[in-house]
């Protein structure tokens, strides 16, 4: 049997300084949702679960396949932490086994497939518990973490993301170099020269 990644999507932030939910923004003919979905869906032997908060009623709306599961977090305004420990909880729930998770958000639009499986290849690879993308100077998503992590992971709290446990185990943690990985849509001004 082949080992199963998990796939979090996390996406149930409000986009304040959008104005409007990011996570359903026009791109590519689809949406910046749609987009990470898919990306993640060529991946093979994953479990992608979409976490959903702000706006949830619409963003599931968004998503048709009946292979991705989406669970809504009622956290959501308690911050990325809870957003990480409500979609790694509904994983484990999924499927207890699961031996590593990548924790990606969607508003990165030059995510691609190759991303996802990069990060699995050399986890597999070099055997290091954290996988993480690189780009401007900085370590971030998407990230892989091995199990080993996971209970640090449902710890966090408030505001704090992966990149607090990525720096805490850095001698663990192997660099995977994403492209662009620094373009996110925070703003009407990011999204327009996106388009642009």
């Amino acid at each position: 049997m082949k080992e199963i990644t998990g796939i979090v999507v996390l996406a149930a932030g409000s986009s304040s300084r959008l104005g409007q939910p990011k996570q359903l923004l026009l791109y590519k003919n689809t949406s910046l949702l749609k987009n990470t979905i898919s990306q993640a869906s060529q991946v093979p032997n994953t479990a992608i679960i979409v976490v959903t908060g702000s706006n949830h009623e619409l963003i599931e709306k968004e998503i048709t396949d009946p292979e991705i599961k989406t669970i809504f977090n009622p956290d959501w305004e308690l911050g990325m932490s809870s957003s990480i420990a409500t979609g790694l909880k509904e994983l484990l729930r999924l499927n207890p086994d699961i031996q590593k998770c990548i924790f990606t958000v969607c508003d990165q639009p030059f995510i691609t497939t190759i991303v996802f499986e990069n990060l699995i290849k050399e986890h597999q690879k070099t055997v290091k518990g954290i996988a993480a993308c690189e780009y401007a100077a900085t370590l971030g998503t998407p990230v892989l973490f091995h199990k080993k992590y996971f209970t640090e992971l449902l710890q966090l709290k408030g505001q704090e993301g992966a990149k607090k446990i990525i720096n805490r185990f850095l001698e663990d943690t192997i660099a995977v170099p994403f492209e662009k990985g620094n373009v996110d849509i925070d703003t009407i001004e990011d999204y327009n020269e996106l388009i642009s």
